[in-house]
């Protein structure tokens, strides 16, 4: 595909060597330093020189050149980075626009950094002003020549009238493009001329210096970058890009032999000729792109090229994109402001790219990665805050301990190496970009090799960038719907890495978190996948479950939400995932009480609630309903179940089975019942971890909702049966019942006098509990049956201990319950009020003797009840009084027959108490 030869003569910007065919071009041997690039995509062939083959692909591959002018550029073998030619074999040039000298290289030496001046005109960097980092040395910068070929000679009027034509032009300006055009087109006819015309060959020596004149004028004055200066031009630029790009592999052309004017020519000519004018014209763009402004441009449209599956395709943008981050390196004068804001994506491609399968693309892309490092410590050092001067030369050590520790060839071979030395350079909005194209390296699925570079390059980052990074929840966007399309698992296991490293980074940790729980429950698969496997270093762990757990906590700080929020169900799934997964196993284990009341205070809210009593946020099940079977209790349940089996508490997991304690947990009326089967279950079985969970809930009790506070109450009410009670300071047990005891909460003044109970077991105790018996005999007269027999069973405990005035109080207020239709209450009144009778001091027995005549005639008529406890009680409180009052019964009192079977027994009895009480002037 020949290119015609009038548009490229504006692109070129150096003078070039004039030739008359290929025959020619290798009779004069070129010089060293215009053989330095590669012939593969070249259309000479120029035979070998003696120069040494390119450092960089043979184990030299990168040697400390010679500064200097251009003489001693000529004297020293060329330290570049060439490529070996992968096609013919032979070594040939691409560069055009390379001095012979070395001024233009970047030896990497910061040293001097303070004397950059304010200026803009001053930001540019020399090569005393930065320090010299191993591994990365000077490269010596040589011009080279572009041999052109033949196309036969002209006529002798023909070249009169151009040799004419230029003398105008020496004398007068060029203003017009076409004036321009019009004198570098008779050059470049006459120049043709030359091995056939001594005309020619005499006007050109003899007005050489004019000559060269006006070329310089020309490239002087004339604007390199109109290529960009339209819209339409930029459509051209990317139609010429893949014109070229997207041309078939070498390998597959047909080679049509053709007659040219200069002799025969074949497709892998036209190719390299072809390929040879897109790199110059690219080098053109950039040579003096002060703002990196093409720059931009070019990488925008090479973009999607250096991402391509197919290798050919592959191979030229990679081998284009170096050739231009070449040009721009030798040729680097940067000024603000600048221009190129995909820095952090330019280094994750070209990353990726070192990792290429093909040999041929990661040689390309290594020594791109070289200028590219180079430029990037230019572009640093300029646009580096005068206030962060400090953290540049920190940024610059770090960069040469790294680049110290690695062999250059491997450090450019190695993408995470490669990701550790950039870091250290790039800003979090050039991080941000560096992941989000490693991660569109993790798509490759053609290529695992890449995937796996691009999984080694985001570790790396991650791990070094630490804090630095922004816009985590959009690169969780991407992780999550990449996780949810791979169906490879080393991709997975690669996103999973990622995701924990950023987890695992307190700053990012609920960030992480929070999007990972914006997800449909259950999670599907991949999801639980990711939760099950976390790979977090041990000491991160108790930080990730702490955080996850704590979000739980928070949804029950308050009952001011109509709905359950959503993450709480997301969060008890997420906590059943990794407990199935057990990768956080003493992380688990150390917050176990947390955990284990966290989630019994879930039960409790989710007790009765279905999927739409769960404030889901819009969106989040687009085109799917939530089954029915999925309720925010069975996945609170699941989590407590899989906690107990992965902490070991097996026995206690069974107890709960077999009195189906899960039943219990999960009824809105006995759910405090299998929160005390839990706790007793627990402290029987496993006395370590059910006094972790008592010292636990001493704070725990003062938070959250009164769902969470009555959870709490119940199971800590249970563990003060422990010795550990006793431990306690009174505030922390004894004051905390009575508060609970003044609530209007009946739930709670339950739970407040089955703690008392379980206290008053403790001798220490016991003098605290005897100042709250004024507040439990009010309690006496309450209409909830369990608050009344727990009262009594308090007031049994320290009847002997009774005051005169607190006793006879007591009396009269159990003397109202007889007869009350609760049977527990009617019979276990009667049993405390004989009690009291028996705790009567001498000398006060003249004070209750009215109580106790008056309570004879109930109890006697009690004895008689159709519940065998009750009427079994009246008689032995009967006993009890008549021993009081020195009274010995009728037999007939005891006798358990009812009195309509034997009327005389009746008769007896009456006879006997009318005259006991006329006795006593009742």
């Amino acid at each position: 595909m020949p290119l015609p030869r009038r548009g490229r003569g504006t692109l070129l910007a150096g003078p070039r060597m004039a030739s008359t065919s290929p025959s020619r071009a290798t009779a004069h041997s070129p010089k060293p330093a215009q053989r330095l690039t590669r012939q593969r995509h070249s259309s000479e062939q120029v035979p070998p020189g003696p120069e040494p083959q390119a450092d960089f692909r043979s184990k030299r591959w990168l040697q400390k050149g010679s500064g200097g002018d251009a003489g001693n550029s000529r004297q020293t073998p060329c330290a570049g980075m060439g490529s070996r030619h992968r096609i013919c074999g032979r070594e040939e040039i691409v560069m055009p626009y390379a001095s012979d000298s070395d001024s233009g290289s970047v030896d990497l030496q910061l040293g001097n950094l303070e004397d950059i001046k304010k200026q803009p005109s001053s930001l540019e960097l020399t090569d005393s002003d930065i320090s010299e980092i191993p591994g990365l040395p000077r490269e010596s910068l040589t011009d080279t020549s572009r041999h052109l070929t033949h196309q036969g000679p002209l006529g002798e009027v023909v070249v009169e009238q151009l040799i004419q034509s230029i003398q105008k032009f020496f004398n007068g300006e060029l203003k017009s493009e076409l004036e321009k055009l019009t004198a570098l087109r008779s050059l470049s006819s006459l120049s043709r001329t030359l091995p056939s015309d001594e005309t020619t060959e005499s006007f050109i020596h003899s007005h050489i210096a004019d000559i060269v004149h006006l070329l310089s004028t020309l490239v002087e004055c004339q604007d390199v970058y109109l290529l960009f200066g339209s819209e339409d031009r930029a459509d051209l630029f990317s139609l010429v890009t893949k014109s070229v790009i997207a041309l078939p592999s070498i390998k597959t052309l047909i080679h049509p032999q053709e007659i040219m004017p200069g002799g025969s020519c074949n497709s892998e000519y036209l190719y390299r000729r072809t390929f040879q004018a897109f790199v110059e014209m690219l080098q053109s763009l950039v040579i003096k792109d002060r703002h990196l402004e093409n720059l931009d441009i070019i990488f925008k449209h090479m973009d999607p090229w250096l991402r391509s599956d197919k290798d050919h395709e592959r191979e030229r943008a990679t081998a284009s994109m170096t050739q231009v981050l070449k040009c721009l390196f030798k040729h680097l004068s940067l000024q603000l402001p600048v221009q190129f804001q995909r820095l952090g994506h330019l280094v994750a491609l070209m990353a990726l790219l070192c990792g290429d399968p093909l040999k041929e693309v990661a040689e390309e892309a290594a020594e791109g990665m070289h200028y590219l490092l180079h430029i990037t410590l230019r572009l640093k050092c300029i646009t580096y805050d005068k206030k962060n001067r400090q953290c540049l030369k920190r940024a610059v050590k770090k960069c040469r301990e790294l680049l110290e520790l690695y062999n250059v060839k491997q450090f450019y071979s190695c993408p995470f190496r490669i990701a550790q030395v950039f870091e250290v350079f790039l800003n979090s909005n050039e991080l941000y970009q560096f992941v989000m194209a490693t991660l569109d390296g993790l798509k490759n699925l053609k290529h695992p090799h890449t995937q796996r570079s691009a999984g080694e390059l985001l570790k790396a980052l991650v791990k070094n960038a630490q804090s630095r990074f922004e816009k985590v929840p959009e690169i969780m966007g991407v992780i999550c719907a990449l996780l949810s399309t791979s169906s490879q698992p080393n991709v997975r296991q690669q996103i999973t890495n990622i995701v924990s490293l950023l987890m695992s980074r307190p700053k990012y940790t609920d960030t992480v978190i929070d999007h990972l729980l914006c997800h449909p429950v259950p999670y599907d698969r991949h999801l639980a996948e990711l939760w099950r496997t976390l790979e977090v270093e041990l000491p991160k762990t108790t930080w990730i479950l702490w955080r996850l757990l704590r979000k739980l906590q928070k949804c029950h700080d308050s009952d001011s939400q109509d709905k359950m929020a959503y993450v709480a169900v997301a969060v008890t799934d997420a906590l059943y995932e990794v407990f199935v997964g057990n990768r956080l196993r003493a992380a688990t284990f150390r917050l176990f009480p947390q955990l284990l009341m966290t989630l019994l205070v879930q039960v409790h809210h989710a007790i009765g609630l279905t999927m739409s009593d769960v404030a889901i946020p819009s969106g989040l099940y687009p085109e799917q309903e939530v089954s029915s079977e999925v309720t925010p209790l069975c996945f609170a349940i699941q989590a407590t179940k899989t906690l107990l089996l992965r902490t070991f508490c097996w026995q206690e997991f069974n107890i709960m089975e077999k009195n189906k304690g899960w039943t219990l947990l999960e009824g809105k009326d006995c759910h405090l019942q299998g929160v005390s089967l839990l706790a007793n279950a627990l402290l029987e079985r496993n006395h370590l971890l059910a006094h972790k969970v008592m010292y636990l809930l001493v704070p725990f009790l003062n938070r959250g909702n009164d769902k969470h506070k009555l959870t709490s109450a119940g199971f800590f009410v249970e563990l003060l049966q422990s010795p550990v009670a006793r431990r306690f300071p009174s505030i922390y047990c004894v004051a905390r019942l009575k508060d609970w005891l003044l609530l209007e909460n009946n739930p709670f003044k339950i739970l407040a006098l089955r703690g008392l109970c379980y206290l008053t077991r403790q001798e220490e105790m016991r003098e605290d509990i005897k100042s709250l018996l004024p507040c439990i005999l009010d309690l006496l007269c309450e209409s909830d049956e369990k608050i009344v027999l727990l009262a009594i069973q308090i007031l049994l405990q320290f009847v002997r201990t009774m005051d005169f005035t607190t006793l006879t109080a007591m009396m009269k207020t159990l003397f109202s319950l007889f007869g009350d239709v609760r049977p527990d209450v009617h019979r276990f009144s009667m049993t405390l009020f004989g009690a009291s009778i028996k705790s009567v001091k001498y000398a006060d027995k003249k004070g209750v003797e009215s109580q106790v005549l008056d309570s004879l005639v109930p109890l006697l008529l009690y004895s008689q009840d159709e519940n065998d406890a009750i009427a079994t009680e009246s008689r032995q409180v009967l006993t009890i009084c008549a021993r009081f009052l020195k009274w010995k019964l009728p037999q007939a009192v005891y006798c358990k027959d009812p009195w309509f079977i034997n009327p005389s027994d009746v008769a007896t009895i009456c006879k006997f108490f009318g005259k006991k009480m006329q006795g006593e002037g009742q």
